[in-house]
C-alpha cells in the first residue's frame, strides 16, 4: 500500500479529490487541515444543529491510498502536469506498513459500562466480569454504539426504570432508532412490545440485525410503522428535529406515558422545554459532557 500526500489550496480540494478517485485509481482520499496543531488551525465543523462556520480550510492536506507505487507515482505526475492544478504541491510518496486493518479498527472500540452491571460489548470482546446484563453491538452504518453521552444517558434511564418497561401492557417507541441500541436496551430490561423506527433504511436493517444478534424481539420499520400510543417514547436525535417533532411525539404518548429526549446541548434546554410545554413539562434528568437528557410524563388523565 502506498500513500500520496498532497498540499492543496481550498479551491482545489474537491476537484483533486474527485480526480484521484474517479480517474487515477485511488482507493481512498482523506482531507485534513494543513495547519492543524498550529496557530493558524481553523475550526471547520460547528456544534450539532448549527451550520458550519466555513465550507473548508484555506490549505488542506490530501492523503490518497494506492495499491502500489506505480499507481501512486502516475497519479502524482498526472495531477501536477495539469494547468488547473496550480498551487498543488507534492509532499510525500511513501510506502505504508502492513496492518491488520480489521484488528486495528476493532481495537478502537472497547466495552462500555452503562451501569455497574449493564454493559455494551462488541462481539469480538470478552464480556467483562462485572457485567450481568450485556448488549452485543458492533460499530456499523447506523449511529449508536453506546460511546456517546446521549446514548449512555438514555440507557441509564432505561436501566433505572426496568419496572416500567416490564409492566403489563407497556409499549415502547424508539423514534430515530439508528443502530437500535435504545430499543434493544429496553428489551433487555423487560419490554416486550417495542417499535423502533427510522427514516434511514440502513438504520432499520441495522436495528433488525442487532435485535436478532441479541436474541430480542422488536418491530423495526419506517416512522409510519409506529401505531397507536405508547407508555414510553424515546428519541435520541438532535435539538432542531426534536423541536419540530414535538406534536408528533406527544401524540404518541398515552395517558401517564413517559417521554425521554436526548441529543440536546445544555444551552438548548430552554427552547426544547418551551416546544413541549403545550403537552407536558420537561425537566433535565441528567447531564454529561455538555449534553443533557430531558424527560417528562404526560398527565395520567391526558386525552
Amino acid at each position: 500500500m502506498f500513500e500520496l500526500v498532497l498540499r492543496a489550496p481550498g479551491a482545489l480540494v474537491e476537484p483533486v479529490s474527485d480526480a484521484l478517485i474517479d480517474e487515477l485509481a485511488a482507493l481512498s482520499v482523506s482531507v485534513e487541515d494543513a495547519d492543524a496543531g498550529s496557530s493558524d488551525e481553523q475550526a471547520l465543523f460547528g456544534e450539532p444543529g448549527l451550520p458550519a462556520p466555513q465550507p473548508g480550510w484555506q490549505r488542506s492536506t490530501l492523503r490518497a491510498l494506492f495499491a502500489d507505487e506505480a499507481a501512486a507515482s502516475a497519479a502524482a505526475a498526472a495531477l501536477l502536469a495539469q494547468d488547473w492544478t496550480g498551487g498543488l504541491l507534492l509532499q510525500a510518496l511513501q510506502a505504508l506498513p502492513e496492518h491488520d486493518w480489521v484488528r486495528l479498527t476493532q481495537s478502537q472500540f472497547a466495552p462500555v459500562a452503562i451501569t455497574d452491571d449493564f454493559w455494551v460489548v462488541p462481539s469480538w470482546h470478552e464480556v467483562p466480569a462485572a457485567a450481568r446484563r450485556v448488549m452485543r453491538l458492533d460499530p456499523g452504518l447506523a449511529f449508536g454504539t453506546g460511546t456517546h453521552p446521549t446514548t449512555r444517558m438514555c440507557l441509564r434511564w432505561l436501566a433505572a426504570h426496568a419496572s416500567l418497561l416490564s409492566a403489563p401492557g407497556a409499549r415502547v417507541l424508539d423514534y430515530g432508532c439508528g443502530s437500535g441500541i435504545l430499543a434493544i436496551g429496553a428489551a433487555l430490561h423487560g419490554a416486550s412490545d417495542i417499535d423502533a423506527v427510522d427514516i434511514d433504511p440502513a438504520a432499520v436493517q441495522a436495528t433488525a440485525d442487532n435485535a436478532r444478534a441479541n436474541g430480542v424481539v422488536l418491530r423495526a420499520g419506517a416512522p409510519e410503522a409506529a401505531d397507536g400510543r405508547y407508555s414510553l417514547v424515546l428519541a435520541n436525535i438532535l435539538a432542531t428535529p426534536l423541536r419540530l417533532l414535538a406534536p408528533l411525539l406527544c401524540a404518541r404518548l398515552r395517558a401517564g406515558a413517559h417521554l425521554v429526549l436526548a441529543g440536546i446541548l445544555e444551552r438548548q434546554a430552554e427552547a426544547l422545554i418551551a416546544a413541549y410545554a403545550p403537552w407536558l413539562a420537561l425537566q433535565v434528568d441528567e447531564g454529561q459532557e455538555g449534553w443533557i437528557l430531558l424527560t417528562g410524563r404526560r398527565a395520567p388523565d391526558a386525552g
